[in-house]
């Protein structure tokens, strides 16, 4: 189980704030998975939010001794909120004198809360060393609109992520009494996301030195227009401590014109705790649990 909590743009009024509490269980006598996830967003320029909770349901095909297929499907409920009783529209604004034409909110014409649900897939391979999956989001396109039209849907979104671990040469931790093996690897990582008119391109290592892990990404590759797409750096750092639970705090420092100075860039906080069974080896798939995916 674990929870993140995002903080992006805190300089700025219109600063964005999101928050994703899970709680997963394998259960390997049916080669399933089952989970819970209730996930947040805020906007508060325009005082609008996001509230969303789904069930996570997934299938583990064993290939050989090092190597599976594994398929998930997500059902959420959605509700995004917006308080319109503070907006003003163009058409109550006198051009001649500036001044504004009846009370805020009086001009808008329909709900402020939208209520739907939505559906997730997707498909990884994942071996010893390397990984590659692919991930299909908001398959039922629900309503973005609060107009009375409904002219607004959420485009479907595509994902194309994988990686590589390189194994380095394993060193030791003193820890007083012994000696211990201490894990060292590099991982490299993509992952590729279009969303209607959009697309972004995230590059990435990692270097895990037990316990800590170390990463830098790079956001903003692909673009459909003329302009520039440097979007970010993100700066990771986590740590695997031995009671089963890890810690990640990453950076992102802007490279677009928003800047650092006016835009304050973004923290991000991930806390994950996972319940060791008897068998130890199970940690291990915990300890790359940082990925910026």
């Amino acid at each position: 189980m674990g929870v993140n909590f995002r903080n992006q743009w805190p300089a700025l009024d219109a600063s964005f704030v999101a928050y994703t509490a899970y709680f997963d269980h394998y259960e390997g006598r049916i080669n399933s998975g089952f989970g819970l996830t209730v996930q947040g967003a805020q906007e508060f320029f325009t005082q609008t939010s996001l509230n969303e909770i789904g069930l996570t349901y997934s299938y583990r095909l064993k290939l050989n001794e090092k190597n599976y297929i594994q398929a998930g499907f997500q059902g959420s409920f959605v509700a995004r909120d917006a308080l319109f009783d503070r907006v003003i529209l163009g058409t109550q604004l006198d051009i001649d004198t500036g001044q504004i034409l009846g009370e805020a909110g009086q001009g808008f014409e329909g709900d402020s809360q939208i209520k739907s649900a939505d559906a997730n897939v997707g498909l990884l391979y994942y071996g010893e060393r390397a990984w590659f999956g692919v991930s299909v989001s908001h398959l039922l396109e629900p309503e973005m609109s609060y107009l009375a039209d409904n002219s607004n849907q959420l485009p479907v979104k595509y994902s194309l992520h994988g990686g590589y671990r390189l194994a380095l040469a394993a060193g030791d931790i003193n820890d007083f009494f012994n000696n211990t093996d201490q894990e060292r690897s590099l991982t490299l990582g993509f992952n590729y996301k279009k969303q209607g008119e959009f697309s972004q391109l995230d590059l990435g290592a990692e270097f895990f030195f037990e316990p800590l892990v170390l990463g830098v990404w790079y956001r903003g590759l692909p673009t459909k227009y003329s302009l520039p797409n440097n979007e970010s750096l993100v700066f990771l750092l986590g740590v695997n401590l031995p009671a089963a639970v890890d810690l990640g705090y990453s950076f992102d420092y802007p490279l677009s014109k928003l800047g650092l100075g006016s835009s304050g860039g973004a923290h991000e906080l991930s806390m994950r705790y996972v319940f060791l069974s008897k068998h130890a080896k199970q940690r291990h798939y915990s300890k790359q649990a940082f990925f910026k995916y």
